[in-house]
């Protein structure tokens, strides 16, 4: 006998159980390619809410996560052949309002679940159901680990070669990646030094572990470096670009690493990258037999489910603290609603934040689900 697969069955689940979806919904969209956010980007009011296919889910985002690569994705540089319109927004975390059949097998509605996808800045978006990650519930903290702790696990793990005793220096340390990079090489019984831009942040960084702390708006963090660390830096982790960047490579020891995860100092210059002293270049590398590694997240995908996997246990068990900012400490306060984006992108590029930006998407949650 023939299977029949009738796929009309599958609007069963997109009866979305009574929660009352609606038919349109808020959402992100960069409209002009532009390294000045809030002219990049457009808040459409009216968008259709989308269809979940048969291996989807429809995911109600409630917590989403802003990253300082918004601003590359806003202006075209991650991908120079995608042309406007199109959505933004890397990670979220929400509930199943609706899904399909196939997608049926391993997930239910009301299910909590985090991802990382474009497209995150909506009210809902459409997940294929191998991409997401089921949640014991909808929590803010768990957003941290999706792109920022992931980042700073592979990274260490792949290029850090860490190990007991070693000095690391983390620049930005208390931004939304910089607090992981702390806390893991600290577990791996580093040495870590931490610069960042004011004492509460310094503040934040003693109580996760970071064993001297450089705040660079009222200390030299050149003259602490030689003045303390004469011997100089095993690993630097770095992601601010320009002149940290030649500091970094300047203060490592023979065979000392220096990751790049980012330059933010150069994301919303019109050019990109601040210059940096490079033409020297060779000859420090040589010198020490140090090394420089980009590290990009998108290119370590086969490491990513073991990492999250390994930090998910860590923060369930306590072992990671998981620092989440919601903007309270912003002039306009809390960054609610995806309006609030555009501020919380903003907060992110003055230096504001402790730990991981995110905004609340609030949602007269229906009793049934």
């Amino acid at each position: 006998p023939r299977a029949i697969l009738d796929m009309s069955y599958s609007r069963h689940f997109l009866d979305f159980q009574g929660s009352s979806i609606p038919s349109s919904m808020k959402k992100l969209v960069v409209t002009k390619l532009s390294q000045n956010f809030r002219e990049a980007v457009t808040l459409r009011q009216d968008s259709p809410v989308p269809l979940p296919g048969d291996g989807d889910l429809l995911v109600r985002n409630r917590f989403v996560g802003v990253n300082a690569s918004d601003i590359n994705y806003s202006a075209g540089r991650y991908d120079t052949s995608v042309k406007p319109p199109f959505d933004i927004g890397f990670e979220g975390v929400g509930d199943v309002v609706a899904l399909g059949l196939s997608a049926s097998a391993d997930y239910t509605v009301g299910q909590a679940v985090a991802y990382v996808k474009a497209g995150s800045f909506a009210e809902y978006t459409v997940v294929p159901a191998k991409q997401a990650v089921p949640l014991p519930s909808v929590k803010p903290e768990f957003l941290t680990l999706m792109v920022s702790g992931t980042t700073a696990y592979i990274s260490l793990k792949e290029l850090g070669d860490l190990s007991e005793g070693k000095k690391v220096l983390v620049t930005a340390a208390a931004g939304g990646t910089g607090q992981f990079a702390v806390q893991l090489a600290k577990k791996a019984k580093c040495h870590v030094i931490g610069t960042c831009s004011s004492d509460e942040k310094g503040g934040f960084l003693k109580s996760i572990g970071c064993d001297r702390t450089i705040n660079y708006k009222t200390e030299n963090v050149e003259s602490v470096l030689r003045k303390d660390y004469p011997e100089g830096m095993d690993v630097v982790y770095e992601s601010v670009g320009g002149k940290m960047f030649d500091l970094a490579l300047n203060c490592l020891v023979t065979k000392g690493r220096l990751i790049v995860i980012g330059f933010i100092a150069g994301y919303q210059n019109p050019t990109g990258l601040q210059p940096i002293k490079a033409e020297l270049l060779p000859a420090k590398l040589l010198k020490k037999s140090a090394s420089i590694r980009g590290f990009f997240l998108n290119h370590y995908l086969s490491e990513y489910k073991m990492a999250l996997e390994h930090l998910l246990k860590m923060y369930e068990r306590g072992d990671l603290v998981c620092e989440v900012d919601f903007g309270d400490l912003s002039p306009e306060g809390k960054f609610t609603g995806l309006e609030s984006v555009f501020r919380a992108v903003d907060y992110m590029y003055m230096g504001k934040n402790i730990g991981k930006i995110v905004v609340e998407l609030p949602h007269s949650v229906n009793s049934k689900l």
